[in-house]
């Protein structure tokens, strides 16, 4: 990856929390894996925007890793030069080292709470976590519900698709676009987006930083995943690592795909998902539904989106619950962490990081 980049890890759907935490922290992958421990307000979002501005200062690539309940902390950073990343290892992604000291490693900032203090408020901060706990659950049923009803309209618009035009189309970009042989390498699995409490957040900004070619394919319905696939195929076969962006209602499915060796990109837009960067090329994959399909269910498909729409708006609203009983977890233990602490501890991992550059 080059310069600075912004993805998630983590992503909210209709399945729940998607994790690609353990993808992304194998740790044969590290010279150097931190996994931060410590609860609400210890300091964990600030130590790592602390440490990785100080390696941009270094000039020093970072990729900054967000959490998907609130897109304004972090979950994780990473320093690919030195192998080096430090992730939140707390709950809803735990994550447990797996060679101790010799890979990963514990970094403990729940040290510095005031144990005292917070166990004289601990009717508070049992009611806030619970009262965040269930607003998360009421966020996945509203957008499991959602994903039930763009499912239905998906398989409704895929019966009208035209799969050999796409199919040709996708073996022209290929013999166009992918040629030569690349360095090889693993592929990196992250999602370029979540919907969180700030609403549909994406950051097609790291597209642009990666690839100055972006193919944006206009797709309402899912049915860009077969030519995603098919790219993914290609470029792995021709030895090009990708950076690939699965979809969080799906998985298994490749929802953007990006190409960083070719600077070339490939990304989904819809409603709520616009990339505001210019189109090397544009591909309407809309339009190869038949027009008479459409026309013939397009009241069914129209009644979904507004359906799906609704419930992801209720989805929305509780997960900006979740957020606001976090806010309030967050103000009870404020006043109890031993911030002198922390700095000191952020001061000496940030010191022992420099001693790899």
């Amino acid at each position: 990856m080059k310069g600075t980049t912004h993805f998630f890890l983590g992503a909210n759907s209709g399945q729940g929390f998607q994790n690609l935490f353990p993808r992304f922290c194998e740790p044969e992958n590290f010279h150097d894996l931190l996994v931060l421990k410590g609860g609400p307000g210890a300091g964990k979002s600030t130590m790592m925007r602390t440490i990785g501005r100080a390696m941009e200062e270094r000039g020093e690539e970072v990729e900054y890793l967000y959490c998907s309940g609130d897109p304004q902390s972090l979950d994780g950073i990473h320093i690919p030069r030195i192998r080096t990343a430090i992730v939140d290892g707390t709950a809803p992604h735990v994550i447990e080292p797996r060679y101790p000291a010799a890979v990963d490693r514990y970094v403990n900032l729940g040290q510095f709470y005031d144990i005292a203090a917070a166990k004289r408020n601990r009717s508070e901060i049992l009611r806030y976590t619970q009262d965040g706990s269930a607003a998360y659950q009421r966020a996945y049923r509203a957008f499991g519900a959602a994903r039930q009803m763009e499912d239905s309209a998906a398989a409704l618009a895929a019966e009208g698709l035209d799969a050999e035009k796409l199919l040709r189309r996708t073996d022209g970009i290929i013999g166009r676009e992918l040629r030569g042989k690349g360095s090889g390498g693993r592929d990196a699995f992250r999602f370029l987006g979540s919907l969180t409490c700030q609403g549909p957040v994406w950051r097609f900004d790291s597209v642009q930083a990666l690839c100055p070619r972006v193919y944006q394919l206009q797709d309402s319905y899912g049915l860009a995943a077969p030519m995603l696939q098919r790219l993914h195929a290609a470029a792995t076969a021709r030895g090009f690592r990708a950076v690939v962006c699965p979809d969080p209602e799906h998985p298994d499915r490749i929802q953007h795909l990006l190409v960083p060796e070719l600077g070339l990109g490939f990304v989904t837009i819809r409603e709520s998902m616009a990339c505001a960067g210019s189109s090397y090329r544009r591909i309407r994959l809309d339009a190869m539904v038949d027009a008479a399909h459409y026309k013939r269910y397009r009241a069914r498909l129209r009644f979904s989106a507004r359906v799906a729409a609704a419930l992801r708006e209720e989805g929305l609203d509780a997960l900006r619950e979740a957020k606001a009983a976090h806010d309030r977890l967050e103000a009870v233990y404020h006043p109890h962490v031993d911030f002198d602490g922390v700095n000191r501890l952020v001061e000496e991992e940030l010191s022992r990081i420099e001693g790899y550059l």
